[in-house]
């Protein structure tokens, strides 16, 4: 069956939507920004709805939508076209679904800010490029959405602009990004080098079709050097180390935009890309293990902070950094579908924290730190048990979505290779620390005595300044979404129950066509090029996995898990006194985790003003001051004073004229005098 789906209008939506706004916003009712906001993202998220009950009747998957040529010159060619297969359909569905229900909850947070027309048209403008980024058929249309999502993410992290510290997260933010950036594009320019091509089938059948030409690497050749470029710029982007430093400070844009950079839009477009190019990375080992490693030293690196963090929203955004972390692994074990798996539950439960947040934010007129806090489950109850349920998810507490997608990737780290328990157990570390600390940010918000801040709240920006009077539930154009999210908070993982608990996991089967092929041939031809059994996860697909010892491992998790939940009660609701004694026993330690181990002052002072000051002192006051305004002022001056000698010729004295001609007559006879010698 041929069916036009019309992939072009699902992006274009929240464009128009982003340009009517933006240039008439100012003029229409906050009722008339409203409805175009939600209504190009409406439309949007219901043609994906549309395209994904077609997607069955489709003959032909992937489906290729193209609309003529884009760059075209000899020996190199690019199309305007759009990608629709298994992958791309999870994420569009992801990020319409997600991101509509972020744009209601905004309607009402950012209801009293002067800059409510403003915020929706950078809001739309984010989902037209991330969008872009997920339909895009081939690398260069994927950077154009990976450009554009670094555009918004700019100018929604700096909304309150006018706020220095606001305005420096989101410069931050971009020049961070820009670094990954860079070797996105040197993948990309290999690409073209030594394909000719940037479109994805083109590469990738090439690849698979040529296994004497393109083998599995045993060393860095051109596959491993392509993956690399690949993998810094997903690090950029999935805020992994080193370059994860972006993301926390991103907490200074209003909530909802946390929400949906955080949740389903431009952190996850790290993991989609290496996701996509798993024909690559499967080709590259070197370049799998090194974004293993990376992933996993992620995760635990950023939980550790986050157990220490006052900040509601800090604490968030190191979680983020840290789930983020275990998609990065899976990916490295060739676990892509449960890497998929988990962005998708993710989206669910990590909007729902951080919309949650901001209902707690709100209700409090604007406080952000948790010791000033407790005690509100009285009095935001709707909040309070959305709230639970989006930590009892990330927890991995057994039946909801986080338990089902986090298990899958401990699961497959732990039978990819005979070192797999090295990345399982800093997995079920990481579990435990995120168990702690979510259940610590829960208890520390809604349990307990209520504590007033010793300061006056600043009004804020977007939660309506309401500082004054008891706290107070939010209204339900911000509840609902809420509590739709809860629910995807709970099913969402029902969609890939694994076999050892009776399940199918029918998200696996429905991912199998974009990566099995890829993955199998490379598994096949790493057996007889690289017999180590460290490359890519094997057991997945050679071997049924021992259901008996897949439980164990679920039992120990779910153990972490509850163990974590046991201990923040202890300490913040049975013990509240004990916290700071621990703190104040550890030394050197608390304050070196509280401030995040120092690493962003280690990078001001490495490499931030060095660069600054070698700005000023080279390129300003050597270069631009010395070199280029001393030649131009030089010239000038040199002019000046060759005009001052030259006009003394013409002074109108009629005896200074005749000095200047016997002057020039003797200079006339001495010329040729000199002329006669010769």
């Amino acid at each position: 069956m041929n069916v036009n789906l019309h992939l072009w209008l699902i992006p274009l939506l929240p464009l128009l939507g982003a340009l009517i706004n933006g240039a008439l916003g100012r003029r229409l009712s906050k009722t008339a920004v409203t409805a175009v906001a939600l209504t190009s993202t409406a439309a949007s998220f219901a043609l994906a709805l549309w395209v994904a009950f077609q997607f069955s009747a489709l003959s032909q998957i992937p489906y290729v939508e193209s609309h003529g040529p884009w760059i075209q010159i000899t020996g190199f060619s690019v199309d305007f076209a759009f990608l629709l297969d298994q992958l791309s359909l999870v994420m569009l569905l992801v990020v319409t679904g997600v991101g509509f229900l972020i744009h209601i909850y905004s309607a009402g947070y950012m209801a009293d800010d002067d800059g409510y027309y403003r915020f929706f048209s950078y809001l739309n403008l984010f989902m037209f490029f991330m969008l872009m980024l997920v339909l895009a058929n081939n690398y260069l249309l994927m950077f154009v959405g990976w450009e554009g999502v670094g555009l918004a993410s700019y100018l929604l992290i700096g909304f309150y602009f006018l706020k220095h510290s606001a305005s420096q997260a989101g410069k931050k933010a971009f020049i961070v990004n820009r670094i990954g950036d860079f070797g996105f594009l040197l993948g990309m320019f290999l690409l073209v080098k030594h394909f000719g091509s940037l479109d994805y089938s083109v590469i990738f059948d090439r690849i698979l079709r040529n296994p004497s030409q393109f083998p599995v690497e045993t060393g860095a050749g051109l596959l491993t050097l392509v993956s690399f470029c690949l993998m810094i710029g997903a690090t950029g982007k999935s805020a992994q180390i080193p370059l994860y430093v972006w993301l926390p400070d991103a907490m200074e844009g209003p909530t909802p935009v946390s929400a949906l950079i955080h949740a389903a839009t431009m952190v996850t477009a790290g993991i989609y890309m290496v996701a996509r190019s798993n024909v690559i990375f499967n080709h590259a080992p070197m370049a799998l293990t090194t974004v293993a490693v990376i992933g996993a030293l992620t995760a635990i690196f950023a939980a550790s902070i986050g157990i220490v963090q006052t900040d509601i929203k800090r604490v968030l955004a190191y979680s983020t950094i840290s789930q983020l972390g275990y998609m990065f692994m899976a990916c490295g074990v060739a676990a892509y579908s449960a890497a998929i798996f988990h962005l998708m539950t993710h989206a669910f439960f990590k909007a729902l924290l951080f919309l949650s947040a901001g209902s707690v934010i709100h209700a409090l007129g604007g406080e952000q730190d948790m010791r000033y806090m407790g005690g509100l489950r009285k009095y935001i109850p709707v909040t309070f048990w959305v709230m639970t349920i989006g930590t009892l998810a990330i927890a991995g507490i057994p039946g909801l979505a986080g338990f089902f997608s986090k298990d899958e990737i401990l699961w497959k780290a732990y039978s990819s290779s005979d070192n797999g328990w090295i990345f399982w157990a800093i997995g079920l570390i990481t579990a435990l620390m995120t168990s702690f600390y979510m259940f610590r940010l829960l208890f520390m918000t809604f349990f307990g005595e209520r504590r007033e801040a010793p300061h006056a709240h600043d009004s804020g920006h977007g939660h309506g300044g309401h500082g004054h009077g008891a706290p107070h539930e939010s209204p339900w154009i911000m509840l609902a979404p809420l509590v739709l999210l809860a629910i995807g908070s709970v099913a969402g993982g029902w969609v890939g129950i694994p076999h050892s608990l009776g399940g199918d996991n029918h998200f696996e089967k429905f991912l199998a066509p974009v990566f099995e092929q890829g993955r199998l041939e490379a598994v096949d031809m790493a057996k007889i090029e690289r017999p180590t059994k460290f490359a890519i996860a094997e057991a997945a697909s050679d071997t049924k996995p021992e259901a008996s010892t897949e439980l164990t491992l679920t039992f120990i998790s779910v153990l972490a898990g509850l163990t974590g939940l046991f201990w923040a009660w202890y300490l913040y609701v049975r013990r509240p006194e004990l916290p700071g004694r621990i703190a104040a026993r550890l030394g050197n330690l608390y304050p070196t985790v509280l401030n995040k181990y120092y690493i962003d002052e280690v990078y001001q002072q490495s490499l931030v003003d060095p660069i600054v000051d070698g700005s000023r002192t080279i390129l300003w006051k050597g270069v631009d001051v010395g070199v280029v305004d001393g030649a131009v002022n030089g010239a000038g001056t040199t002019a000046r004073s060759t005009w001052a000698i030259l006009r003394q010729m013409q002074s109108g004295n009629i005896r200074s004229y005749a000095g200047w001609v016997a002057f020039g007559a003797a200079l006339l006879v001495a010329y040729m005098i000199w002329m006669g010698l010769r």
